[in-house]
């Protein structure tokens, strides 16, 4: 397996994540979203200290966006999406055995899981899934233009091209597309606008099978997205090789920039950077750089802080009913009543409504 190095800043090879280039494009242009992002800055610093032993489900819509049958992924692919996010979301992933020692005891199962939408937001049945066809063969993608996700965001998140949110405060909305550029995903930040919020997946780093690519193919891309969603930063902070920054989180060391590649982690453990000796980057983790073969754990700080959102600006999907089937059994019986009644009615017959606890049958 190839030896793992460090990216630089000015390379656009390897993975692509656009979500501060989207933070920082809001925080420039929209005085509610700074408010915002303070404020929320500020509450996840206190809100972290408390556990949490319930496990919370999070409704997903995924709207496929597509010019041609390869980009209309199968069904197939988008659950082994939604399997990736469950397996690595609540530490199932085999390859948790690869977690250097000294950084094992940080890793963790965050009691978070993902599943299709079951209720539209009509409250009618649906698949968790919308698939639209779109004009374009590609979403245009410039790394080194500070608008582009915006651009991204006017044409993938609205029905000219792409497709509008579901609402935000029920469902996760991951949009699947075909991205030029190399980047392979993005996602916005707690504290955004409704129109735009939720995750962007190029369809080449979606799940596996169908159109995703190696070294992307582990459903990865949508991980480190989904928790930039739940309000995790890049673990090395941003700061261009600097030291300075952080990711507010004190188990991740403080790392100089991304890691990149894939490594057999025996081998490249310790990677020293910023004198975070002697155990050095926590490069494995999922909000890393690294390969989806390499990225393999969440830390206990991270779940502080992505609790921290679900309590806060992210609580309303715990609280979605969109997970629920619309045909439950209860419903069918109260249809098969009905169906006696409309028929008693059309024979003309005499029917004595009676109560049964909820309404009158």
């Amino acid at each position: 397996m190839a030896r793992k190095t460090k990216s630089k800043a000015t390379t656009i090879e390897g993975r692509q994540c656009a979500a501060m280039q989207q933070h920082n494009y809001l925080a420039q242009t929209d005085e509610t979203y700074r408010t915002n992002r303070r404020r929320i800055e500020a509450l996840s610093s206190l809100a972290r200290t408390q556990p949490r032993t319930d496990i919370i489900r999070i409704p997903v819509v995924v709207h496929v966006l597509f010019n041609d049958d390869a980009d209309n992924i199968s069904r197939e692919q988008i659950d082994s999406q939604i399997d990736a996010l469950n397996r690595d979301f609540r530490a199932r992933n085999a390859d948790r055995v690869d977690i250097p020692d000294a950084f094992k005891m940080f890793a963790v199962d965050t009691l978070i899981e993902f599943g299709l939408a079951k209720r539209d937001p009509e409250h009618l049945e649906t698949s968790g899934i919308t698939r639209t066809w779109t004009s374009k063969t590609e979403f245009p993608y410039d790394p080194f233009d500070n608008n582009a996700t915006a651009q991204l965001d006017s044409l993938i998140k609205h029905d000219e091209f792409g497709k509008a949110a579901w609402p935000r405060d029920r469902y996760l909305n991951i949009w699947v597309c075909k991205i030029e550029g190399g980047l392979l995903g993005y996602a916005q930040f707690p504290g955004g606008p409704a129109a735009t919020d939720g995750v962007v997946i190029n369809n080449t780093a979606f799940g596996s099978g169908g159109t995703a690519l190696a070294p992307f193919d582990l459903g990865r891309t949508a991980v480190h997205e989904v928790g930039h969603f739940l309000d995790l930063l890049h673990i090395w902070g941003d700061d261009n090789g600097g030291c300075l920054g952080s990711d507010n989180i004190s188990d991740t060391p403080n790392q100089a920039g991304p890691n990149s590649g894939s490594s057999i982690t025996n081998e490249s453990f310790p990677l020293i950077s910023c004198n975070n000796g002697p155990n050095g980057d926590m490069f494995m983790n999922y909000m890393d750089y690294v390969n989806d073969d390499t990225m393999v754990m969440f830390s206990a700080g991270q779940l502080e802080r992505m609790n921290a959102a679900l309590a806060g600006p992210r609580k309303a999907l715990s609280e979605s009913d969109a997970l629920e089937s619309v045909a439950t059994e209860e419903f069918l019986l109260a249809g098969a009543n009905m169906d006696v009644i409309d028929r008693h009615a059309e024979a003309g017959d005499e029917i004595e409504m009676r109560f049964d606890g909820v309404g009158w049958v």
